[in-house]
């Protein structure tokens, strides 16, 4: 589990971390990297999945321990294409993570169903099942370049994780960005094939095909040029599927 801490530019900036991918991690990327896989649309469901699934845990606590949604009271996932940068966002308010979590979860332990997932798509399985193996995450690399995921656990600080596949990640702690609060947001620098997925009617679509028995609200962040003022263009949000909390 060796790590290189890369000499930071000024004293004040949190030292950044390098870690390598366990190799069945690394052969796992690689296989979704170079996929000719057409329908690469299931990375929305499994990182939808994921924040869903991150909620249910900060949820569960709160049942005993109320205390802990006091971090971000809402819970919520949301999505935010940008075509403009190139990126296209899900963000959640679950449990989030924390740093040991990122190196663990994120690329140093390989589970138990990364070999087995491997081994039924060289066999002709659909990659459509990498949800059932646990390693859904990585279906993000289906349609990114990049992929840096900003996270807060109640219990540790804001952490950025960032990796371009290739073998390594870095994490760094969070001084930059916005504040989360709690929970996980996912930026996908997306690959230049892929600019489908930034169109409203795409992802509504995915989101009702996927995702309808998500019983968290999911929301839709949009920019419409068309709606222009003071040289600022509005931003609306629409409600992909309705809260089906009881």
């Amino acid at each position: 589990k060796a790590n290189t801490t890369l000499p930071s530019t000024m004293s004040e900036t949190p030292e950044v971390e390098e870690f390598a991918f366990q190799a069945e991690i690394n052969q796992l990327m690689s296989l979704i990297v170079n996929t000719f896989y057409s329908n690469k649309e299931i990375f929305l469901r499994e990182l939808i999945s994921n924040s869903s699934d991150a909620i249910d845990k900060i949820r569960y606590q709160s049942l005993t321990d109320p205390s802990v949604l006091e971090s971000e009271k809402e819970l919520k996932i949301e999505i935010t294409p940008n075509k403009e940068a190139n990126t296209l966002t899900i963000r959640d308010t679950g449990i989030g993570m924390t740093k040991a979590d990122l190196v663990n979860n994120l690329g140093t332990i390989a589970r138990s169903g990364t070999k087995n997932f491997m081994q039924m798509v060289q066999d002709g399985a659909d990659v459509s099942m990498i949800g059932q193996f646990g390693v859904g995450f990585y279906s993000a690399y289906l349609v990114a370049d990049k992929v840096t995921v900003i996270t807060k656990n109640n219990d540790d600080e804001q952490y950025i994780w960032t990796s371009e596949a290739g073998g390594h990640f870095t994490i760094q702690r969070d001084t930059t960005n916005e504040d989360l609060g709690r929970g996980t947001k996912i930026v996908l620098e997306m690959k230049e094939d892929q600019s489908d997925f930034f169109e409203e009617r795409t992802i509504k679509d995915l989101v009702k095909k996927h995702s309808q028995f998500i019983q968290y609200p999911i929301s839709l962040y949009t920019t419409k040029e068309e709606e222009v003022t003071d040289d600022e263009a509005e931003e609306v949000i629409e409600e992909v599927k309705e809260d089906e909390t009881p």
